[in-house]
């Protein structure tokens, strides 16, 4: 059974900092792009983070640049969204989700994603 499963969610006070996992199972990661989303109360999903398959080159929403930042752990089949200075904008359920690459279309955009993982919840309150 192919499936993601985040993980490391939680609730911290502003300024703090979490660190997401992404783990495929199923599947290898390294082949897919892989992306990180968010969806705020009230508010519709977006791109968070996007990472590539080959040579695993990085994007991020300007909102979130310089304060997070997207890995892959290869041997462990996962891959980190490390979120430092976090503020309540980033109040969230953060979902990953993968995509095979193909040929014309952009792999680290929503309507992209093959598989999707159920989501974490990261609430950033004082």
């Amino acid at each position: 059974q192919l499936q993601l499963v985040e993980s490391g969610g939680g609730s911290v006070q502003p300024g703090g900092s979490l660190r997401l996992s992404c783990a495929g199972s199923g599947f290898t990661l390294d082949y897919y792009y892989v992306a990180w989303f968010r969806q705020a109360p009230g508010k519709e999903r977006e791109g968070v983070s996007c990472i590539t398959s080959a040579g695993g080159r990085t994007n991020y929403i300007d909102s979130v640049k310089g304060r997070f930042t997207i890995s892959r752990d290869s041997a462990r089949n996962i891959v980190y969204l490390q979120m430092n200075s976090l503020n309540s904008e980033d109040t969230a359920v953060y979902y990953c989700a993968a995509a095979m690459p193909l040929f014309g279309r952009d792999s680290c955009r929503e309507w992209s994603m093959d598989y999707w993982g159920k989501g974490t919840l990261v609430t950033v309150s004082s």
